[in-house]
């Protein structure tokens, strides 16, 4: 006996239907009759994805849990169809050692509904051997926070303990921001000033370090939210380089443009900051970008209403994702192989996450079921995020996560939030 059959389960766009069979948390078979199973549920015809993995979030626990914390993080996951999660390590204290490291590991353990996994973070080269052990998912570095000598000396030690782990980098160069914040800083109160504070040739000239690093030191490097049509290209050409080199985009730096500086003040405030026309990155890009992650990097209201050098940058993305791109696949412009791709299938290989990221036997039985007829307009205050606001409110979507499930347990059926236990996605078997 199966534990639970999906019956009219939708995997293609076309009207086939199959029932996918679930046992021990696993998808037990895939095939056109149901199984005898303790639980049935009818899909209806809906269409079903695997599970979402976002490889790149903010869930501020612990010590900024006033912003989020791994329940409401976990919640606005499931909510978005997102079934694992990477956490970043930029806490308080950070993740950069092992004992806060084994600490938000307990949290998660603890409080998630969905698995996740963790960037660490490094605050002594030489102490990323310990926090191997532990089993991150790459070692964090904002490269605006550091020189080319500590990037160096992080991917020596890295190298030396493990060289199939990555370097994930935040690329943005500190002098170029530097000077480039202060000139703004003197010129009169425009929001729009942020994007020429932090501007494009920051994050190339940081693009065209990690490369060097890449070539130089045989580096798995991952470049998190490239956002210039010239990083873009250039790191599209260190991989045609054979360079073990892979990065992410956001959805907001593919959906909007600088004018939202303007409109939306500092809820569209975010590092790297959104491009104008020119330089931007676009939804015709989408076929050759690696992976999507959110960066969802929430923070309260309060917060966000200071003037625009003291709000903090960060937008929520993880129940806006989804939508966004379920209406571009409803519109034509992006195909369900590659909304897989971004979305699943990638964030699974890059960071080898057992088990995930594909509907096959033997597999995870991480779904979310998506009705690609459902019309919504994005509203914020009815994100389970604590972060209520959203550079996309009013936008008009088409097609919605309508049900996830992790390892087979519902989490989320119509925007209702279920009870499950997460796990961490890197335990040793």
């Amino acid at each position: 006996m199966l534990d639970l059959c999906l019956t009219n389960c939708r995997l293609e766009l076309d009207s086939r239907v199959v029932c996918l069979g679930i046992k021990d948390g696993k998808i037990d078979s895939i095939k056109n009759l149901p199984s005898p199973a303790y639980k049935t549920l009818d899909m209806t015809g809906n269409l079903v994805l695997p599970g979402l993995i976002d490889s790149h979030v903010h869930f501020r626990d612990p010590g900024l849990t006033h912003k989020e914390d791994f329940r409401s993080g976990s919640a606005a996951a499931a909510a978005g169809g997102f079934t694992t999660v990477l956490d970043m390590p930029n806490n308080k204290p950070p993740t950069s050692t092992p004992q806060a490291f084994s600490k938000k590991r307990k949290i998660g353990e603890k409080k998630s509904l969905v698995d996740f996994g963790l960037h660490a973070g490094v605050k002594d080269p030489h102490d990323m051997g310990a926090l191997v052990e532990l089993r991150p998912v790459s070692f964090k570095i904002f490269m605006d926070l550091v020189d080319p000598t500590f990037l160096k000396d992080a991917s020596m030690n890295l190298k030396g303990v493990d060289p199939e782990l990555p370097l994930s980098l935040h690329p943005e160069d500190p002098t170029t921001v530097h000077q480039s914040t202060i000139n703004m800083k003197k010129e009169v109160y425009e929001s729009i000033l942020y994007a020429q504070a932090r501007p494009p040739l920051a994050e190339e000239i940081a693009v065209t370090d990690a490369i060097a690093l890449c070539q130089d030191m045989n580096q798995k490097i991952h470049l998190c939210h490239l956002s210039t049509k010239k990083s873009f290209h250039m790191a599209k050409n260190a991989q045609k380089d054979g360079l073990p080199l892979s990065f992410e985009v956001t959805p907001h730096h593919l959906f909007l443009d600088t004018s939202y500086l303007e409109s939306c003040g500092n809820m569209a405030k975010t590092n790297p900051p959104l491009r104008n026309d020119e330089d931007k990155l676009g939804i015709q890009d989408l076929a050759e970008i690696d992976i999507i992650a959110t960066d969802h990097a929430p923070h309260t209201l309060h917060e966000k209403n200071q003037d625009i050098w003291n709000a903090p940058p960060g937008v929520p993305g993880l129940e806006t994702a989804l939508p966004l791109l379920l209406t571009l696949l409803n519109q034509g412009k992006l195909t369900l192989n590659n909304l897989k791709r971004l979305l699943c299938e990638n964030p699974a290989r890059i960071f080898n996450i057992p088990h995930k990221g594909f509907i096959k036997e033997g597999m995870d039985a991480d779904l979310v079921v998506v009705d690609l007829d459902k019309e919504e307009l994005i509203n914020p205050s009815k994100f389970h995020s604590k972060a209520k606001y959203s550079p996309f409110e009013g936008f008009k979507v088409k097609g919605m996560p309508v049900m996830t499930m992790v390892r087979g347990n519902l989490v989320m059926e119509e925007g209702e939030i279920l009870e499950n236990q997460g796990i961490f996605v890197y335990s040793k078997k």
